[in-house]
């Protein structure tokens, strides 16, 4: 039996096949669905062991990017996200995703899963930005990035920067919540642009529950499925094969999803 993927589609999201497409690749059996089959009761969210928000512009990002998608989980499938989370199942939501997490209460989950602490704002640049990071790695709770230290991903977003009072930022460091960093090679971006392409408080990028199973990032691991998907992968590969190294067939960022996997083979099967 193979752990059961749910990628959770809507109005506006766009990045359901490439995520079905990367958790497949890590070994979980993926099904896109949209969110109405949930709450109409043709899918069942107990079926499955991941469930993974994706990215996109959903209903148009309209009051705020991932505000409708997160009332209508809270308000239409409260009850049932609650029981996947006690179940100790996975949740990650990537870029729009995570905003509709953050929305919704269920990150960071200091309080409970219901109460809205740090908000996803406007890039501090003021438009749309669409280009490659670097990402340190955090030591953390973090059930994804299990023995990950530093990652190159792709963003695209215009509300991306993440914003909490700094009595909230610090509990997450304590916490050990804080799993991504906006990085400059080998040091912390420390706001520079566009090493750190929003502004975000502290250059973070992704952060998890006090339990490790919900995951939020802005980059998105799903868009760097191939090494082919890298920009300098050219580069990268010339460099790999005057060394005697293999040249990999899979992006990075499929090593996220693998980390998936491998807790649900390990826990829930």
């Amino acid at each position: 039996m193979k752990p059961k993927a749910l990628v959770l589609d809507g109005y506006g999201l766009n990045c359901g096949y490439e995520t079905a497409y990367s958790l497949k690749l890590a070994g979980a059996e993926a099904k896109r669905v949209h969110i109405n089959e949930l709450i109409w009761g043709k899918e069942k969210l107990e079926d499955y062991h991941i469930l993974v928000l994706i990215g996109g512009f959903s209903w148009g990002d309209d009051h705020g990017a991932g505000v409708l998608e997160a009332c209508k989980l809270k308000f239409n499938m409260g009850n049932q996200i609650r029981k996947f989370i006690e179940d100790e199942k996975l949740i990650m939501g990537i870029c729009n995703g995570f905003q509709a997490l953050v929305n919704s209460g269920l990150l960071p989950g200091i309080k409970n899963y219901n109460t809205r602490e740090i908000a996803l704002i406007s890039n501090d640049m003021g438009n749309f930005r669409d280009d490659w990071v670097h990402l340190r790695v955090r030591k953390s709770l973090c059930i994804f990035t299990k023995g990950i230290k530093g990652i190159d991903l792709p963003i695209r977003h215009g509300e991306g920067k993440f914003y909490a009072e700094e009595s909230v930022i610090r509990k997450l460091f304590e916490n050990n919540q804080i799993v991504l960093q906006y990085a400059k090679g080998d040091k912390l971006a420390n706001g520079e642009f566009p090493y750190n392409p929003n502004g975000s408080l502290e250059d973070i990028a992704g952060i998890t529950d006090p339990t490790g199973r919900i995951f939020g990032l802005m980059p998105h691991p799903e868009a760097f499925n191939s090494f082919t998907n890298h920009p300098n992968w050219t580069r990268e590969k010339e460099v790999l094969k005057r060394s005697g190294k293999p040249i990999p067939e899979e992006g990075d960022g499929i090593k996220i999803f693998r980390n998936a996997v491998r807790y649900v083979e390990e826990n829930l099967l």
